[in-house]
């Protein structure tokens, strides 16, 4: 089967992890472990995502003119990604991301956005060819805004599907949302985008017709361990997850919207797609890191075959 080609944009970080117990009060200084660099940043997360669950991707964006961002390409290109829309941004350092983790899995996370900076709609322009032969554009908020607009509407333009992962949670001007076909919040961005607090399936069910209602025809509201909500035009449903033992969150979502994006691009239903997209994310939060933590594809088949026995 011919599957259709997915270009991504976004930001690639260094995560800075620290384990402690509980996070520090203003001025206390708590004693860590375990600490480590990883590759990660919301774009390069689901891009690794996508890569190794099967998609044919493409990802732009930019990262500094430094050892950590030669390191990043490579790796990026060892998973299965097209990285030569990927620029080394003279003077500047690679996006970095500091981030606690708790005793509970939770965590807190500070970044510079560094080379991300550099993704401006100019630059947007050399690789725009990308995105018009491309089935559907990936994009998360960690990039430029406008950047995010004008590679959404050289998508529109040319019949490229839109799907906006809108995170980290903020407000979006209405020309964004009414140029995207769909959208993935979790339950605080949700909030953050419509006013409506998330807290059940009928409030999930009001925060998606507010979002169909500015012109988004599938919404999928991501509930951490209680599944998502899938509305498509206004019918919604519960999707439940997998029951597993949570090392850490991170990149749970990033994994979740790769592998989403992967399936329905390979034609699969999308019930069946969120599944999937389920079950990679399930593998994900049971390894700590950001891309460490993302499953190959044979890893997903295989969850997913020892559940159906």
């Amino acid at each position: 089967m011919d599957k259709g080609k997915l270009v991504v944009l976004g930001s690639i970080n260094a995560d800075h992890v620290l384990n402690i117990r509980q996070f520090p009060q203003p001025g206390e200084t708590v004693m860590g472990s375990h600490y480590n660099v990883a590759f990660g940043g919301k774009g390069a997360n689901q891009a690794v995502a996508a890569g190794r669950s099967g998609a044919d991707v493409s990802f732009i964006a930019c990262v500094g003119s430094d050892d950590i961002g030669e390191r990043v390409r490579k790796q990026l290109a060892s998973d299965q990604i097209d990285t030569r829309p990927i620029e080394a941004i003279a003077d500047t350092t690679t996006g970095v991301a500091l981030i606690f983790v708790n005793e509970e899995a939770e965590n807190v996370i500070g970044i510079d956005a560094g080379a991300n900076k550099a993704l401006t709609p100019e630059y947007l322009e050399r690789y725009k060819q990308q995105i018009i032969e491309a089935s559907a554009l990936l994009m998360q908020l960690e990039s430029p805004l406008e950047s995010v607009i004008a590679a959404a509407r050289i998508a529109k333009d040319h019949q490229t599907q839109v799907i906006l992962n809108p995170a980290p949670a903020c407000e979006l001007p209405d020309e964004l949302l009414s140029l995207v076909d769909m959208i993935t919040p979790n339950e605080t961005e949700a909030e953050k985008l419509t006013g409506v607090k998330v807290s059940s399936s009928e409030d999930a069910a009001r925060a998606a017709q507010v979002l169909h209602d500015k012109g988004i025809a599938t919404v999928i509201i991501t509930l951490g361990s209680k599944g998502v909500w899938l509305s498509q035009q206004g019918q919604g449903k519960n999707v439940p997850g997998f029951k597993v033992k949570a090392v850490d969150t991170i990149a749970a979502g990033d994994t979740f919207n790769g592998a989403l994006v992967t399936a329905l691009l390979e034609g699969t239903p999308m019930d069946q797609s969120v599944r999937f997209a389920h079950a990679a994310a399930a593998i994900a939060v049971t390894r700590a890191g950001a891309q460490s933590s993302v499953p190959w594809r044979h890893e997903i088949d295989d969850f997913l075959a020892h559940q159906e026995s």
